[in-house]
């Protein structure tokens, strides 16, 4: 016996029911809903675990270049086996106030939210705490979910970490080039010298890289590049009070 459409609509109805019950049963949302605050609780379970001196985090571009079997070269050094002239010309250039705040320059931060209300061009406000939180758990690229989410976790990471650690983690993680990470590796790529013997020019040029090291190339920089490490140089000389948290 034929069966008509109409029988077939009312066999499929109870079928296609059934399906959409299990798509959204409460117990799936639960395990979805497990499964974000997971993801959002991780990077702070990860904060407290990177405490431990012998523990040497990755950067998510450093997982990015696995994934994508790229691969990447990074040389985890300890902070004393980096040059102060590195770590001089990288507050001076990215972070001046780090010794002074607490993960956020709130006086920065609110320069940038007033540019913004009145439409002008933002300057940037990451400051070491916030750029290390975003390599270390998020992603590059402006937008203000991910700065919504970098706030905290640099609160946090401040919180929890010395200024030695942080900077310690920062200066292993930043990229400095295409698979180049952190201070060794970009030492021996661009200078051919350990990072403990960067010279105040060549720590310089990685210090003013550090915010495109794909165009701003510290081996080979360009007259741009040369002339805004030579500003980097002469506030690195007079950063004697502003690194007190490192070098006190």
């Amino acid at each position: 016996m034929d069966i008509t459409p109409e029988q077939h609509a009312e066999e499929e109805e109870p079928a296609v029911t059934e399906r959409r019950r299990q798509l959204f049963s409460p117990s799936l949302i639960r395990r979805i809903l497990i499964g974000v605050v997971a993801l959002v609780l991780l990077p702070y379970l990860l904060i407290i675990f990177y405490v431990l001196p012998f523990i040497h985090p990755i950067s998510t571009l450093m997982v990015a270049d696995l994934v994508s079997f790229r691969g990447y070269d990074r040389r985890w050094v300890s902070l004393d086996q980096i040059s102060p002239n590195l770590v001089r010309s990288v507050m001076m250039s990215e972070d001046g106030q780090f010794c002074f705040h607490a993960g956020v320059d709130w006086h920065q931060m609110r320069g940038v939210v007033q540019d913004t209300l009145d439409g002008e061009s933002t300057r940037g406000a990451s400051t070491i705490p916030m750029q290390t939180a975003k390599n270390l758990f998020l992603w590059n690229g402006r937008s203000f979910i991910r700065k919504g989410m970098e706030l905290p976790l640099a609160l946090g990471a401040d919180l929890v970490w010395s200024k030695r650690r942080i900077m310690e983690i920062y200066l292993n993680v930043a990229e400095w080039g295409p698979g180049i990470y952190g201070a060794e590796a970009a030492a021996q790529y661009h200078f051919k010298v350990p990072a403990s013997k960067l010279t105040v020019r060549q720590a310089a040029l990685l210090a003013v890289s550090l915010p495109n090291p794909i165009t701003r190339v510290a081996g080979k920089p360009s007259r741009g590049v040369q002339r805004l490490s030579g500003v980097v140089e002469r506030r690195a000389r007079g950063s004697g009070e502003y690194i007190k948290c490192i070098y006190g």
